[in-house]
């Protein structure tokens, strides 16, 4: 979903802040692009993270001055809490949901939730960045994402 970058750290984040500087808020999926943001000076209005990066523990990263919320959520799922905590997080801002399994899914919901005109970033591993500029279609084709998946009540 959305426009790949390829390059270099310093090069997606060149890029990631560029894009930022047009559209407000910015949703942030995933410790690598969430820390190499932050250090190149970007501030995000929500991270949202599992402090793993490619299936190993993440580097050690203090998220300083964003309101922390933790949630549960299973690999390979997106659990009714974890979602509600995203939403509330869009809503509110400066928030930094810290998730207890895995965030890899959790793009959807933070499209879903975010406000048209928004960004929602998430690192593609040995590639870049990917940036979603949420809009109607890219909410429409995301539900389609969601409604494909397989449901677990």
């Amino acid at each position: 979903m959305g426009r790949l970058v390829e390059g270099t750290e310093a090069e997606c984040n060149a890029v990631l802040a560029e894009t930022v500087e047009e559209r407000r808020p910015l949703i942030l999926v995933g410790d690598t692009i969430s820390r190499n943001a932050i250090q190149s000076g970007i501030k995000p209005d929500v991270i949202i993270i599992d402090r793993l990066e490619k299936r190993g523990k993440a580097a050690p990263f203090l998220y300083r001055g964003m309101t922390r919320v933790q949630v549960k959520n299973s690999a390979g799922k997106i659990e009714m809490d974890a979602w509600l905590a995203i939403d509330e997080a869009v809503r509110r801002g400066n928030t930094l949901v810290q998730v207890d399994g895995e965030e890899d899914l959790l793009t959807i919901p933070a499209v879903l939730s975010a406000p048209i005109g928004s960004l929602v970033a998430y690192g593609q591993p040995s590639a870049g960045i990917v940036i979603i500029t949420v809009s109607e279609s890219v909410k429409a084709a995301t539900r389609n994402i969601l409604d494909a998946m397989e449901k677990f009540y």
